[in-house]
């Protein structure tokens, strides 16, 4: 049972303002794995003030030791891997490989990315007569989500640091073990009290008076659209910057040639990927309508080798993060068999063998249309929907309409053909062929949400643009 009952704030582990704690439900057995204190708007005041207090010295420290800081900062991060991996399999399910690998591996590539894009990056240039200067923005208010919850304290906080603001930050509920190893991992490579501060708790008792908080000067939210929409109201009063990171429903256009099948079987397999539980999910597969038989067969053939279990057992997919989200996802399966579309794989109740956990059947559907409820609500669980299209410009409406825009897939063997339909696609990331880099931007158009993390486009959101006029007289610039 693990207990943390205390915030990390100005540098200091510390007592919550007022008695209060919450559980974390283990989804995979049903049972409290911890017990975390519950922050109230009080411990944001007093983090905030921290990190005001901070910034005064942190925005002006020399990027040499901005990157010095962060190269420490991996140097601990490595030592606590296998803690993090173990606290994301009890928190929220997954699987022991995902979570000790790719989970953890990505606040890790994270980190070095900004590292190594720190040494590089320009602050002041000088355009015309006039400098041009990138300054930090201030105080920023961290709200993270639970699903990939090291991606994504990793690239708020790292870039953060690095452009030489302070922050607040405000994991999810749902798995806050992570974030207080995090914590940890940052005390002990020395930032500076009040530069970094961490307040766990819910959304309406820590959310919203961080992100309505007069001395916050950006928020930087990942979650719900819904979620999204009401951060962006508190903060609207203040005039302070809000950049999101939102739900999605990602077309994956498989292309008709010779590599077809294999396509299929990973976009299926993929799509399984941490439960379904990621916004960028490629949970809209879209095929030639004359192959969706030859489709529908693949597609019951991969889902059937998606094993799902125990996350700490050699399972390729755990249970889903907690009983409301089991629910709704059942919910949209029966919505799914009500509106006629073919269920290929999985369905309704537990996998056959296992009596408690919050486990979905990976599953598929077929004959999709793309106005069934399926195929428009981010489901964020383990379901695919395959639909079909009569032509490339068909398939390319279909991954369009929709209101989501955060990532995308396209799948094909002709290099050309598969870059003219990601073009067209209107999403803030478009994978050709499985592609990964830490270096593309990432974030959303439409109600995906604004702004772009990941690489050097992570940090412009952290920084003012000021221009001197003047800078440089015109007899100095002859």
């Amino acid at each position: 049972m693990r207990e943390y009952l205390k915030f990390y704030i100005d540098g200091e582990w510390v007592d919550p303002a007022q008695p209060g704690t919450f559980d974390v439900i283990n989804p995979a057995t049903e049972e409290v794995a911890g017990t975390v204190a519950a922050g109230s708007a009080a411990d944001v005041d007093r983090a905030v003030a921290a990190a005001r207090k901070a910034f005064d010295t942190w925005s002006v420290t020399p990027v040499a030791e901005r990157i010095a800081l962060l190269e420490n900062i991996a140097v601990e991060y490595e030592k606590r891997m296998a803690d993090l991996g173990a606290a994301l399999t009890e928190e929220m399910g997954a699987p022991k490989e995902l979570a000790g690998g790719f989970q953890v591996g990505l606040g890790a590539g994270h980190l070095g990315t900004a590292i190594e894009v720190l040494k590089g990056f320009t602050f002041e240039e000088e355009q015309g007569g006039s400098l041009v200067a990138k300054e930090p923005i201030g105080v920023c208010g961290l709200i993270t989500p639970w699903n990939w919850p090291l991606n994504q304290i990793a690239v708020k906080v790292f870039p953060a640091l690095a452009t030489g603001c302070t922050m607040v930050l405000k994991p999810s509920e749902r798995s806050p073990f992570n974030a207080q190893i995090f914590a940890e991992i940052l005390e002990a490579a020395g930032v500076p009290a009040g530069v970094f501060n961490l307040v766990q708790g819910d959304g309406p008792n820590v959310g919203v008076p961080l992100s309505s908080h007069p001395d916050v000067d950006m928020i930087s939210f990942t979650g719900s659209t819904r979620a999204g929409v009401d951060i962006a109201k508190n903060a609207a009063a203040g005039v302070k910057r809000v950049t999101q990171e939102l739900g999605g429903k990602g077309p994956n256009v498989i292309l008709d040639d010779d590599a077809f099948a294999d396509n299929v079987s990973a976009g299926v397999v993929t799509m399984m990927l941490n439960s379904g539980q990621t916004c960028s999910a490629p949970s809209r597969m879209l095929v030639p309508a004359e192959r969706m038989e030859e489709a529908i067969g693949i597609a019951k053939a991969a889902a059937a080798t998606v094993t799902i279990g125990d996350p700490n057992g050699d399972f390729a997919i755990g249970p889903v993060v907690a009983k409301s989200q089991y629910d709704k996802i059942q919910e949209l399966i029966q919505q799914g068999i009500d509106d006629g579309a073919t269920l290929v794989a999985g369905g309704l109740g537990l996998p056959e063998g296992l009596t408690k956990g919050f486990y979905v059947q990976p599953t598929v559907f077929a004959d999709v249309k793309n106005d069934m409820r399926i195929a428009r609500e981010e489901i964020f669980g383990p379901v695919l929907v395959i639909l079909g299209y009569d032509s490339v410009d068909h398939a390319v409406e279909i991954a369009n309409d929709t209101e989501y825009g955060l990532a995308a897939f396209v799948a094909g063997t002709d290099l050309d053909a598969a870059r003219a339909v990601a073009r067209r696609i209107r999403a803030g990331s478009v994978a050709i062929n499985s592609a990964f880099d830490f270096c593309a931007p990432f974030g959303g158009y439409k109600k995906s949400g604004n702004g772009r993390e990941w690489g050097e486009f992570g940090f412009s959101d952290y920084l003012e643009i000021k221009g001197i006029l003047g800078y440089t007289p015109a007899s100095d610039s002859e």
